[in-house]
């Protein structure tokens, strides 16, 4: 074969061999990313040329989703990947400045509260202590109170009343009353009975006196141990209480009583107020055939001091 007959045929065979590349490019996109064209006409062979196997018929389409006729290149698929995180930008000045000054008042508020409740505590304590104070000053004021009436009643005046004979005779009685305070006593009032029962049991409760109070005759300053004769009462005198000679007679017998009360009333003189006090008495005179007796008796109600 001479040369210009094998350049000849190698010619034919690049001809040949163009149409199968075509389609195959047409049915990738490009590297670049420039699509492929909708369809790629085949190259006419030429004449002399055997057909190509792998050529396409006219009016074909190489994509496998076109039953018929011509189609348009459908796009490629393209999966989209999620980029990288892109780097935490850095802060800036005044956003630096706002954290520290959020933080700097965190700080703060919390000391402020643990102030705040040790403060609350602190006035809490102190408060019950100063309830205690007042209830210790309280206190302290009742018992300097209670101290002071103590003082007062110890150094007030106390009248006591007694019986006892008078000298130089045995049936002959003296009512007296003695201070035994520790101030001097005004005698204000005095009030007496005199009952004939059968039995202490028989007075009544309550004293009962079918006279007046009355006031001492001249006026009686007791200072303290001083005693004053306040009544008196004789065996003579028991014929003259007695209503008949039958009841004398119940006397001598102890079958009848007689019981002599009364009520001494008196102040100090140092009271501003003239405050008065009382002291009662019970006597039961025991009337005998020769000689008689008195003895402080009767009920507590008869007997009382204030």
């Amino acid at each position: 074969m001479s040369l210009k007959h094998r350049h000849l045929a190698v010619a034919l065979l690049l001809l040949a061999l163009v149409p199968e590349v075509c389609p195959a490019q047409a049915s990738k996109p490009a590297a670049t990313g420039t699509p492929a064209p909708a369809h790629a006409a085949p190259a006419e062979p030429l004449p002399g040329a055997p057909a190509s196997s792998t050529s396409s018929a006219p009016g074909t389409s190489t994509n496998p989703d076109c039953t018929g006729g011509a189609c348009d290149l459908q796009p490629s698929h393209i999966t989209s990947v999620n980029p990288p995180p892109a780097p935490a930008a850095p802060w800036s000045l005044p956003e630096r400045f706002r954290w520290m000054a959020e933080m700097l008042l965190m700080v703060i508020a919390a000391v402020a509260c643990y102030f705040g409740v040790s403060l609350v505590h602190k006035i809490e304590r102190q408060t019950r202590y100063a309830e205690e104070a007042a209830q210790a000053a309280t206190e302290a004021a009742k018992a300097a109170l209670l101290l002071a009436e103590n003082q007062a009643k110890a150094d007030r005046p106390w009248l006591l009343v007694t019986a006892e004979p008078m000298p130089g005779s045995n049936n002959n009685f003296s009512i007296i009353a003695t201070n035994r305070g520790r101030s001097p006593a005004r005698v204000v009032s005095l009030v007496d009975c005199i009952a004939i029962v059968q039995d202490e049991s028989e007075l009544p409760i309550e004293p009962i006196f079918k006279t007046d109070p009355r006031a001492p005759l001249a006026p009686m300053l007791l200072l303290p141990g001083e005693s004053a004769n306040i009544k008196s009462f004789s065996r003579d005198e028991v014929k003259s209480i007695c209503e008949n000679p039958e009841e004398v007679l119940r006397i001598e017998e102890w079958e009848e009583k007689i019981f002599l009360y009364g009520v001494v009333v008196y102040s100090a003189l140092s009271a501003p107020s003239r405050e008065s006090f009382e002291s009662g008495w019970c006597c039961w005179y025991i009337h005998g055939r020769q000689k008689s007796g008195m003895i402080m008796a009767g009920p507590p109600e008869y007997n009382k001091h204030t």
